[in-house]
């Protein structure tokens, strides 16, 4: 029986049960929201759009952080501590030359983070320490882009350069892989996308982040259940897939009728719909805009060309609008990033969300342990081995 299906009968049988959790109400946040009558994604109450505009990654890390934006001092202050913290041990970067070279890149993240929690300096404050979760999360937070393109360098038989402690992070991920300094509107385009993927309210990977540490546990533990989680196709790695349909279909000219072909055989389009945007993702309106520039500045239209018609059929046929993942997927492209690298871009950009629903739920703890329904056979008795 097809799942479809499987979940009607079960949501008729049983009216209280909600396949996948939709509409139940998981907890309380004042990190972000989301409107979807109005499709606007706002932290701390500020519009993601402005943020994407006026901030840079670093600020909105410390917005989603410390729930509001800093001075021109604390700035500075938060800018030092981050570049402080980028290096990571010596000790983990030789961990990630020991794992096999064809592991995925999400997986030595993982590798990675377990490692770093016995080097952290809080490592045996109790998982309630507020000042010392804020001080893991920076370090969490500084790491991220560090560890991406040392696994990533490793993996091409190059070694890994450590960061620039004049760069951002944005800056600094592109310099990290390349060896090269990125021109301004490259690290506009990547520090932008870092806004637009940093929170996303009770998605699955921050829920799995956040029931790890209702037991507990520690802000690490979180992180690498949060990356796990968001390693799947119909989370995180949908940009992955986004990317790879796009260099199926290849041409504008093939985008019709591959699309219509894939709508008639029932073939999940992927980059678009998205379960909390009825009316369409506003952050990927914004990074079609900049995916565009980029576009227009490399001279290279074609995937701009692609995205608009297959856009242009799915809104005005399916209703269905595309989602941030399909833009970022051919800005990335355009930008020369690996595709195995766009999922561990978005771990880049989500540990600050992670880190600050991780602290959220620490702050005023309880054990996240839903119910369920039981579905199956009863008064079953016992069969003996020799009986069976």
């Amino acid at each position: 029986m097809a799942r479809g299906n499987q979940e009607s009968m079960s949501s008729a049988t049983h009216p209280d049960y909600r396949p996948g959790l939709e509409g139940v109400i998981g907890g309380i946040t004042k990190i972000a929201e989301i409107n979807s009558a109005s499709a606007t994604l706002t932290y701390r109450g500020i519009n993601v759009h402005e943020l994407a505009e006026k901030s840079t990654y670093e600020e909105t890390a410390y917005l989603l952080i410390n729930g509001r934006l800093p001075t021109a001092h604390e700035f500075e202050h938060y800018k030092r501590t981050l570049a402080h913290e980028r290096p990571i041990p010596e000790s983990v970067s030789n961990i990630l030359k020991l794992i096999p070279r064809n592991i995925h890149p999400m997986d030595a993240l993982k590798v990675a983070y377990s490692a770093l929690a016995a080097y952290d300096p809080d490592y045996a404050a109790a998982p309630t320490d507020h000042a010392a979760n804020v001080r893991k999360a920076e370090r969490i937070i500084a790491k991220a882009a560090t560890i991406v393109a040392a696994h990533w360098r490793i993996c091409e038989g190059k070694e890994p350069i450590s960061p620039d402690p004049e760069l951002d992070t944005a800056a600094n991920f592109l310099y990290m892989l390349s060896g090269e300094r990125a021109d301004e509107e490259t690290v506009k385009v990547m520090d932008a996308s870092l806004i637009l993927y940093a929170e996303h309210t009770f998605n699955a990977s921050t829920f799995a982040n956040r029931v790890t540490v209702a037991t507990l546990s520690d802000l690490y533990s979180g992180i690498v259940t949060g990356i796990g989680t968001l390693k799947g196709p119909l989370h995180g790695g949908a940009n992955e897939e986004a990317m790879r349909m796009l260099l199926e279909i290849g041409t504008p000219e093939n985008a019709e009728p591959w699309l219509r072909s894939a709508l008639a055989g029932k073939k999940k389009v992927m980059g678009f719909g998205h379960r909390e945007y009825k009316n369409g993702d506003s952050r990927a309106a914004y990074l079609t805009k900049m995916a565009k520039k980029v576009a227009e500045k490399k001279g290279v239209p074609k995937w701009v060309e692609i995205g608009d018609i297959m856009t242009k059929i799915m809104v005005e046929e399916k209703n269905i609008h595309p989602n941030v993942d399909f833009p970022a997927a051919y800005a990335y492209y355009m930008l020369g990033i690996p595709i195995d690298l766009y999922t561990p871009i978005f771990v880049i950009a989500r540990v600050a969300g992670w880190s600050a629903h991780a602290i959220e739920q620490l702050d005023n703890n309880r054990l996240i342990r839903p119910t369920c329904i039981y579905d199956g056979r009863s008064g079953v008795p016992y069969v003996p081995m020799a009986d069976r």
